[in-house]
């Protein structure tokens, strides 16, 4: 079991980490998300906002959120704000912010083992939410996480929601 600075966020039945350091755009990334599927037609979630306690559940890594800090999110330039939340999620994607000077131009298709778990990962600019946000879900729908993305200028065919999203306690 892991606490760790990030960011979760379940989208359709998909489960996604954001890691990176303070500031670097982990809750406005991950608010972002939830608010471009949601307004999309496709299911979208927050876990949790800051604090994550990882744990390997057989071949899987789930995220769950600290009791303390559940529904809640900082809002860049307001503070901390309700919203609404997964109590956990199976992670199916690892999103690290770094340094714009280290984010690859194109997305090599990497792992990362959280956990003793492999782990899908992309690299992204940190503080760049407006060109992070496509590459995360063009990298869900090529892991075929998602039957289609949240683009509003798609017809979207949203999965239900599966079983597999939230593990039993």
């Amino acid at each position: 079991m892991k606490n760790v600075h990030a960011s979760g966020l379940v989208i359709g039945d998909r489960g996604v980490i954001v890691l990176g350091p303070s500031g670097a755009g982990k809750s406005t990334l991950a608010l972002g998300l939830v608010a471009r599927c949601r307004a999309a037609g496709m299911p979208a979630w927050l876990v949790g906002d800051d604090r994550l306690v990882l744990e390997r559940h057989g071949p899987r890594l789930v995220a769950r959120v600290p009791g303390a800090i559940a529904g809640l999110a900082e809002v860049y330039g307001h503070g901390p704000a309700a919203q609404a939340h997964e109590a956990a999620a199976v992670i199916d994607l690892c999103v690290r912010l770094v340094p714009a000077r280290e984010a690859p131009r194109l997305d090599p298709g990497g792992v990362e083992l959280i956990e003793t778990v492999e782990i899908a990962a992309l690299a992204v600019a940190e503080r760049a939410v407006a060109a992070a946000m496509p590459a995360v879900l063009a990298r869900l729908e090529a892991l075929g996480r998602l039957r289609a993305g949240c683009d509003e200028t798609r017809a979207l065919q949203p999965r239900p929601v599966g079983a597999d999203r939230t593990p039993s306690p």
